[in-house]
């Protein structure tokens, strides 16, 4: 739709605010709404924004990077295909948004733009990158008398009275995805009690990345309607199983490449029809991914999840089928077994930015491909069942254990942050470091119960 077109939906639709969202370095969706009477200059103009947003920290302060200060603003300019009219908001629509200078050129500090630009690199190489993400969280209520979350139900793993326990919910859930044009795979409930999983179809990488804020932003919204409260968080309940955000990625051939429209993943009469190619990116992936986490695991509490033996990954390996690995390749499926390789990165969760997941996963693998990083073995068994001996003749490493050690690995790692760019590495990295400062003295508890509510 162009400009015009929105703007008529916009009326159509009795639309009276129309929300310019973002998602910020400390992984928190935010932004501000326009009448719709001035949506069309708005549109073109963008909303103004204070620089100093890109240093405000999941824990609602300011860390101190220059020139993110007082002085100085950028334009959040929305991108016009991602008008949607919210189902759970009334007369309410929103639009996904690029930061860009107030001279019109992307802001280097943007996730959205940098995404964009590690597209641009992989299209040089003839390939494009499609992603989903499988969205794990909790449906709670919340104890008036206590102020503590507390599951909303006690159904077991997959349990079909767990469906039942959630299904008006769910339904209404599904229900506003679908009105707002998301696809949906699957859903189950999961390990912990009122836990829920929900698969979205694969899109085009950035539009995958949009899909996690407007799945988010849904999710809450239309629990709260049921009087529930949804969390996304990593680890909201110290007693119970971690919530992921895991990534299915592949690869695909453009019209200028040699493999126009083939998953380039895919490699007929290897083990698991997992190609060269695919093999290269999981190469570059492993190289990397000790400071890869910083991004996709992007809490504190994203950290308290990531432990041997709970499912969600804990060592630098890969594996065909194995749930314990920082990379499972999974199995294809039966007739269309082409189109389906791809990887699943196990360790991310919803507190990172999905840009900037997104784009430095897709930065390592093609740090992998272009210098052909082999990724070793693939490994059989869960890898914490090796002794600490037997890990490092193998090359296995064990994750950062805290966001402290996996920035440390970060400002190590010349290819990702180099990939970032210095403004959006030093602003991501100063913010990270001022969250870890404010919960140095906070108590486990605490700990969850402020990153319950804000993912």
């Amino acid at each position: 739709m162009d400009k015009h077109q929105i703007v008529r939906k916009a009326k159509n639709d009795k639309i009276r605010l129309v929300r310019f969202l973002y998602c910020d370095n400390g992984g928190i969706i935010r932004g501000k709404a326009t009448h719709v009477d001035k949506l069309e200059s708005r549109m073109r103009e963008g909303i103004g924004q204070t620089l100093a947003m890109q240093a405000f920290t999941g824990v609602e302060q300011l860390a101190p990077v220059e020139g993110m200060g007082p002085v100085g603003e950028f334009r959040l300019v929305p991108d016009l295909e991602t008008f949607v009219t919210l189902p759970y908001a009334p007369h309410t629509a929103s639009m996904m948004c690029d930061m860009i200078r107030t001279d019109g050129v992307p802001w280097e500090a943007c996730p959205r733009t940098f995404l964009n630009r590690i597209s641009a690199r992989l299209a040089a190489h003839g390939m494009r990158a499609e992603a989903a993400i499988e969205h794990e969280f909790y449906l709670a209520r919340k104890d008036e008398q206590t102020g503590q979350f507390l599951p909303a139900d006690s159904s077991l793993c997959y349990s079909s009275i767990g469906l039942d326990e959630q299904a008006h919910v769910i339904d209404a859930i599904l229900a506003a995805l679908e009105a707002q044009g998301i696809s949906i795979e699957l859903f189950h409930t999961e390990l912990g009690p009122a836990q829920q999983e929900l698969s979205i179809q694969h899109a085009n990488v950035l539009r995958a990345a949009d899909n996690v804020c407007l799945v988010r932003e849904t999710v809450r919204s239309v629990a709260r309607d049921y009087g529930l409260y949804a969390t996304f968080a990593p680890k909201p309940f110290l007693d119970q199983a971690g919530s992921g955000a895991h990534i299915h990625m592949s690869l695909w051939g453009t019209e200028r490449g040699e493999q126009a429209g083939k998953n380039l993943f895919f490699e007929e009469g290897q083990r698991g029809g997992f190609s060269q190619l695919g093999r290269y990116f999981v190469g570059g992936v492993l190289k990397h991914i000790r400071g890869l986490v910083a991004l996709t695991c992007g809490s504190p509490n994203s950290y308290r999840r990531l432990l041997p033996h709970y499912w969600s990954s804990a060592y630098s390996v890969y594996g065909y089928d194995n749930r314990e690995g920082a990379i499972r390749i999974p199995s294809l499926f039966s007739g269309r077994e082409a189109s389906s390789a791809n990887i699943e990165l196990k360790c991310a969760d919803h507190s990172g930015n999905p840009y900037l997941a997104l784009g430095a996963l897709l930065a390592a693998g093609l740090d992998g491909i272009e210098k052909r990083i082999e990724p070793g073995e693939p490994q059989e068994i869960d890898p914490g069942n090796y002794s600490d001996e037997e890990r490092a003749r193998l090359g296995i490493q064990r994750l950062p254990t805290t966001l402290s050690e996996a920035l440390d690995e970060l400002e190590r790692d010349t290819v990702l942050t180099e990939a970032l760019g210095p403004l959006l590495a030093t602003s991501y990295i100063a913010v990270k470091r001022n969250e870890i400062e404010f919960f140095k003295e906070k108590t486990p508890e605490e700990e969850t119960a402020q990153h319950f509510y804000k993912y």
